[in-house]
């Protein structure tokens, strides 16, 4: 039988994509945003003992910032037939994992220790079923005026929407 999961669907070899079938999110793309120069052997978290801290935004200037996540469900072609006809056991699994995604992003402080609270301006979610292929691609996009990124509430919204999905959809995939 085909095994429900999450994957990877960037990986460079086929071998990297299946290796990963369980837990693999990506996000692509970035804040839209001039980025001031930053050294690469810098490690930021970090203070001068190699204690984790939080980052001091403080002095940054607020601007707008833009990050999209995707995350890529994959799932017997059946199983995404009905995701797409709405006829899941447990109900609407497109409409649930974008509240799901949304309310995660909100609360991205909560899940990563030293990230910071955001006031989001927004947050998208595109679900797109592809009963062929077996496929709920989730597609996150937050945007956020701040001093700092909005990348790890996209990610976290694609990865809570994911998530989502797999809770929704295991039973049939059994």
């Amino acid at each position: 039988p085909r095994r429900l999961g999450l994957c990877n669907p960037f990986a460079r070899d086929a071998r990297a994509r299946t290796a990963h079938v369980r837990g693999s999110l990506r996000w692509e793309a970035g804040q839209r945003q001039e980025r001031g120069a930053m050294s690469s052997d810098v490690l930021t978290h970090l203070d001068e003992d190699g204690r984790a801290r939080m980052v001091d935004v403080g002095s940054k200037p607020a601007t707008a910032r833009v990050a999209v996540a995707r995350a890529v469900v994959r799932m017997s072609p059946a199983t995404a037939a009905a995701v797409a006809a709405g006829d899941a056991p447990k109900g609407d699994v497109v409409s649930t994992a974008r509240l799901a995604a949304i309310q995660a992003a909100k609360r991205t402080d909560e899940w990563i220790p030293l990230a910071h609270t955001l006031p989001l301006d927004s947050v998208d979610v595109e679900v797109d079923v592809d009963p062929d292929a077996g496929t709920v691609i989730l597609t996150t996009t937050a945007r956020v005026t701040a001093r700092t990124g909005v990348e790890m509430e996209a990610m976290v919204a694609a990865a809570a929407g994911a998530l989502c999905v797999y809770d929704m959809v295991k039973g049939i995939e059994r």
